[in-house]
């Protein structure tokens, strides 16, 4: 059985401008939504979280409420007993004109503790590993780089040196000849000297930095786009420490626990735990929380393709399929008149229709498929999906 929903878009200041945004294109699926072109939009929900949760389509139940009633048929067994009766993923098409914070989520540990301590700003006890599949061109910042390239930086601007004078003399030296515990504990250091640098400095040094340098290389080129954003904000001075993914559409990366990343710009599909845990500190109006974000980061360090999650091809199904049990992400692509099998699983699916026209078959349903349209489909659903447009391409979250 396959139940359609009707799914929560919200109007965050850094969402993409009416009908040119992705999650605003799919929301409109909705008879109910009305588009308003001056508005951003930025992400449409898929789930049970209760700060976005979807419905049952054309009635005011929330998809919780059917999983609620009886948790063994809506999620399987299995899923619903290691889950205490709760779906375990979120999705979520994300549309990003201005960038995101500089952030990172806490591993479970750390989440619990959080939430003990300050439930008014963490409100779940959850993890929040997250994976992203870019649906158009896709700029994110992800992972610390290599510290050669970091320590090469503090050379070529001198404005980012100028911010971190304590800490980057041993930190060029460990990036040179350091163990690899050396290595993250100057790492940790520099990041921590550069987040707890003065605002006045930052905006001095910011300011000298992009009256000096022209947009000669992406670094460059992205200091200039986030000043612009956030002016005097420390967070773009992190574009010399975090490595730049510049993703085309199909490719994706992973961002396990206390691992720091921003979203620049694109869309992309979206999928995490069940959680809206945040930790920031930078590139943000919202509440930073850098003593908390300098300690609870690994410090793990290397290239930017170490970053990307290559997808395992099976026949027409592309499988997304990161290191945690929560989810795995299916992108099904269909051309004319053939046909993609979705093999009944024991554990819950959330459909998601992003290009193209057709058909959904799911058990003895037989369901429409158009951009936008999602489903929640129950375990054990055998699913076929056809169209007569040349592609239809769908996203599959799942757990079993």
């Amino acid at each position: 059985m396959a139940i359609r929903l009707s799914c929560t878009v919200n109007n965050y200041h850094w969402g993409k401008t009416g009908l040119s945004s992705k999650a605003a294109q799919f929301a409109a699926t909705n008879p109910e939504v009305t588009i308003d072109e001056n508005r951003p939009y930025a992400e449409l929900w898929m789930g049970t979280h209760s700060s976005g949760p979807s419905k049952i389509f054309g009635t005011d139940t929330p998809l919780s409420a059917v999983i609620d009633e009886n948790a063994s048929v809506a999620l399987g067994e299995s899923v619903s007993k290691q889950y205490d009766g709760k779906l375990p993923f979120l999705f979520k098409v994300l549309s990003i004109e201005k960038a995101l914070s500089i952030q990172a989520h806490p591993d479970k540990q750390l989440a619990q503790k959080l939430h003990h301590e300050r439930p008014d700003v963490y409100k779940d006890a959850n993890h929040k590993p997250e994976m992203s599949i870019a649906l158009t061109d896709f700029i994110a910042l992800s992972g610390f780089r290599p510290l050669e390239q970091i320590s090469e930086f503090l050379t070529t601007y001198p404005e980012f040196s100028a911010l971190v004078p304590s800490s980057s003399s041993a930190f060029k030296q460990a990036a040179l000849a350091g163990s690899d515990a050396e290595r993250r504990m100057a790492l940790k250091g520099l990041f921590a000297e550069l987040m707890n640098a003065r605002e006045d400095d930052v905006r001095v040094q910011l300011d000298a930095l992009v009256q000096r340098v022209s947009c000669e290389n992406k670094e460059a080129a992205l200091v200039h786009r986030l000043s612009k954003e956030y002016p005097g904000d420390v967070g773009c001075f992190c574009v010399f420490m975090l490595n730049v993914l510049e993703l085309k559409p199909g490719q994706a990366f992973y961002m396990g626990p206390n691992d720091p990343h921003a979203y620049i710009y694109g869309d992309c599909v979206e999928c995490m735990a069940t959680s809206d845990n945040v930790v920031r500190a930078g590139l943000t109006p919202k509440l930073r929380d850098v003593p908390v974000l300098v300690d609870m980061l690994t410090y793990d360090y290397g290239s930017p393709e170490h970053k990307l999650l290559q997808p395992q091809v099976e026949g027409k199904h592309k499988i997304y399929d990161p290191p945690i049990d929560e989810f795995t992400v299916k992108c099904t692509t269909v051309a004319k008149d053939e046909k993609a099998v979705l093999d009944p699983i024991d554990g819950p699916q959330i459909l998601l229709a992003a290009e193209g026209h057709g058909i959904l078959i799911a058990g003895e349903d037989t369901l429409p498929l158009s951009p936008g349209f999602v489903y929640f489909i129950c375990p054990g659903t055998r699913c076929t999906i056809t169209t007569q447009d040349p592609s239809l391409v769908t996203f599959t979250a799942q757990c079993q």
